[in-house]
Formats: C-alpha cells, structure tokens, sequence
C-alpha cells in the first residue's frame, strides 16, 4: 500500500492518541485467573512473612481503601496548600497528596514551567496525555500553538509561568469533574499567590469559570478585563480561547489575537 493509502490509518492512530487510548487489547477475552497457576503452600508461619502488605493470610488482595469524601478532600487540600512557604514546598505537599482520586489514574504529577517569577502567568484546565508523559504544562498540539501565540508578542516559555487547575491527567482527556477541580483549587490559588504574577490568563472557559467566577460562556468572557485577588494584592485577569479550541476553531484565532495583543500593551 502506498503512504498515501496509509493516512486514514495513520489519521486513526493520531485520533486515538489525541483521545488518551494509548493501548492495544486482543481481540479475544484472556481469564487471567485461569491462567496463573497455584503455588503449593509453604509453611504458615513462612507464608505470612512473605505476604506483600497488601494480601491477606489466604492471598487475597485487601479491599483497596475507601476514597476520601470530597468536603474531606477539599478541607484536607485547603490546609495543605495553606501551609506551603515556596513553590517547591507546594510541589512537595502535592506530591504526597491523595485526596484527589486522579492521582492515582495519572502518570506523575503537572505542577508547572516557565519562570515562577514572571509577570505574566497562564492557567489552563488539565495535563492531556502529552503532559501526562513529559510532566509539564501545554507540550502537545496545543502547547506548540501556544508557544507560538507567545512568540507573537515577543514572549516565551522562560518569560511567562504556565500551570493547570488540576495538575493530574483526567483518564481519556477527558473533563475533571466539578468535585475534582474543587478539590485541586486551594493549590492552584496558593500557586498564583506565591507566583504573584502582574497578570493572569486563563486560557478557556473552565479555567476562568474557576478561578474568575464567571457564569458566561468564554466566546461572550474573553478579551475582558477582571480583577483577581492573589491573596497579596489585586491584578489584572483575562480570560481567551484554550488552544486546542482554537486548533478546532481556527477562524476564532483572529480573537485570541486581539486579546495577546491586549495582553501585550498591559505588560508595557
């Protein structure tokens, strides 16, 4: 078959990828229970020093614990970041948290990249699978626009900060769900507090739904200005168009244009 007839393939696969499937199963069900053959039992007392903590004295795997109730959570996220002096420290502090059931689906964690020290700082939603992989911010399709957006206005990666509203890759890409990103939001407020950053963006409707209250949709939002309180003093918001809308929606590119210009002229 020439490269030609293999593009619908290979467009399949990208499709795929892009949908956070990132694995192969057969086409036939495999009983994996049937095909693990039994050990023969050693001795009791050797047994249950070599169980793993997480098998009982017959082999059986302990019931795995329950989740944390999300006020819990949310309580529990709210008195960790409080308690967070530096980014390295929120890092830290979120590197051990569990409250928040992504954790446990994603591959590391996406705390942040860029200068933490720049005026200028963005906030997205969610890692995608890219971001899962690398653990960074915005480093798939969409990140690659973004770095181009930014290299419009005389901007880069080491000029601005760039982060998420939930820093754990939800399953599939898909939406984190109202409790998820509630749990996520005290970090995410403590970040742009000890970031303090002159200006923020929030880059698609429910990064500014989240962080700037806003009821509306992000077509009617974006390009205006809000107030956002760090947590030490009042700084100017924005909210635009989320780049990978804008790989979708390619004519709404000539707005976020307008509004990094806005962006541009305010960082004078």
């Amino acid at each position: 078959m020439t490269a030609a007839g293999n593009k619908p393939a290979r467009d399949l696969i990208d499709f795929y990828l892009e949908a956070g499937v990132d694995a192969l199963l057969g086409e036939e069900p495999v009983d994996r229970f049937a095909a693990a053959q039994p050990a023969p039992p050693p001795a009791r007392a050797a047994q249950t020093a070599a169980l793993p903590p997480d098998l009982d004295l017959k082999g059986r795997a302990s019931p795995p614990a329950a989740p944390q109730p999300p006020d819990e959570a949310a309580m529990a996220a709210r008195q960790a970041a409080k308690s967070a002096e530096t980014l390295d420290d929120l890092r830290a502090i979120l590197d051990k948290f569990d409250g928040c059931a992504l954790k446990a689906t994603a591959t590391q964690l996406v705390f942040a990249d860029g200068s933490p020290k720049a005026r200028l700082m963005l906030v997205g939603e969610a890692p995608g699978r890219d971001e899962d992989i690398e653990g960074l911010p915005f480093v798939g399709r969409s990140g690659k626009l973004l770095d181009r957006m930014l290299a419009a206005i005389g901007l880069d990666r080491g000029s601005v900060y760039i982060a998420n509203i939930v820093p754990w890759r939800p399953p599939g890409n898909r939406t984190p769900t109202p409790q998820e990103s509630q749990i996520c939001l005290p970090f995410i407020l403590r970040q742009i507090e000890l970031a303090d950053p002159d200006i923020l963006v929030c880059l698609g409707g429910p990064s500014a739904q989240t962080l700037l209250g806003i009821k509306e949709g992000i077509t009617k939002a974006r390009g205006r200005w809000f107030t956002f309180n760090t947590g030490k003093r009042e700084i100017r918001a924005m909210a635009t168009f989320h780049p990978a809308f804008l790989l979708r929606s390619p004519l709404q590119k000539r707005f976020a244009w307008r509004d990094f210009l806005a962006i541009k002229k305010a960082l004078q």
